[in-house]
């Protein structure tokens, strides 16, 4: 029997791309590609398909969220896929429901395989980054700190972190106070200098 898979993917090139992929698989069905999260959860929640793929990269930042729910639909499993993913990225999506994260370098043959086991109810992280990210239980900061942190990693502005996590500047800023506060730091640039010596992202 056959694994019916969803495809999420912002970008349409992308999402095409993979969509012939997973077609030249013949144990692979897909039965809908969406380029919105929360097109693919209400996808999910009339279709039920197997395996929901979701890019991590999307633009609205709540894949994660989203892939959780998904996961947590009767009969799906959902996985994300990744450009790059930090150890913050992989401590979050690892301490939900979501059934594996997988890098887009990955060989065809082998992403094929992760969508066998997640769909068997396995679950797929590389394993030497989720042990490294597992492991940093002396970092002080919360899930939100770290996405937070990681936005002005990329030279984001406390404004477009606002608008791509949905909160309020005051908020945000809230966040990178408390962040300056927790590592000791002297301001965000220094509290992102230690981060990235420890290696927590």
């Amino acid at each position: 029997m056959g694994i019916d898979v969803l495809v999420s993917d912002d970008l349409h090139l992308s999402r095409v791309a993979l969509t012939a992929l997973l077609e030249r698989n013949g144990e692979i069905r897909v039965v809908g590609s969406v380029d919105g999260n929360m097109e693919a959860l209400a996808f999910a929640e009339l279709h039920k398909p197997d395996v929901v793929i979701i890019s991590l990269e999307s633009p609205e930042d709540d894949a994660i969220a989203v892939a959780d729910k998904v996961a947590s639909l009767p009969g799906c499993r959902s996985m994300l896929l990744a450009t790059t993913s930090t150890r913050s990225v992989v401590r979050q999506a690892f301490a939900t429901g979501i059934g594996g994260l997988v890098e887009r370098s990955m060989p065809p043959r082998q992403f094929f395989e992760a969508i066998h086991r997640v769909n068997q109810g396995e679950r797929v992280f590389d394993a030497e980054l989720t042990v490294a990210a597992l492991g940093n239980e002396d970092c002080p900061l919360t899930p939100r700190e770290f996405s937070v942190l990681e936005h002005v990693s990329r030279g984001d502005t406390v404004g477009e972190i606002a608008a791509r996590l949905h909160l309020s500047g005051g908020t945000v800023r809230n966040y990178l106070s408390s962040m300056v506060v927790k590592l000791g730091a002297r301001n965000r640039i220094d509290a992102l200098r230690i981060a990235r010596d420890a290696h927590w992202i």
